[in-house]
């Protein structure tokens, strides 16, 4: 029998530039990240170790590196950027779903915020 569980990393906030507009890289703000990791661990759970799964310290710092680096215009871009690299980084990944919310969207009317989800299926 396989086993496999569910590691989240919820409402991860950083400042970043992302989105279309010049006012947007200009002034930035805040998005938040949540990622749903479905592993597969490399060795029995009963061993203990944290090399058979998903270091969730790393994993947050392979985020935060993403989202505070290069530009992107689209949330879905960097969300699969950040889903991409993690299942690259943690081959026990067996999926990532990748969630980006936006709260200072620019959109004409009062909302909570703007959310992308992008699911990686390895």
């Amino acid at each position: 029998m396989t086993t496999t569980y569910t590691i989240t990393l919820k409402n991860c906030a950083f400042f970043a530039r992302h989105g279309l507009h010049d006012a947007e890289e200009f002034l930035g703000q805040r998005f938040f990240v949540d990622a749903e990791l479905e592993v597969r661990p490399l060795r029995p759970l009963s061993d203990d170790a944290i090399e058979s799964t998903v270091d969730y310290g790393v994993a947050f710092q392979e985020i935060e590196k993403i989202v505070t680096g290069q530009r992107r215009y689209l949330i879905e871009a960097l969300a699969q950027e950040i889903a991409t690299v993690l299942a690259a980084r943690f081959p026990q990944i067996s999926r990532a779903r990748i969630t980006v919310r936006k709260p200072n969207a620019p959109v004409p009317g009062v909302l909570d915020y703007v959310q992308v989800t992008v699911d990686h299926v390895v």
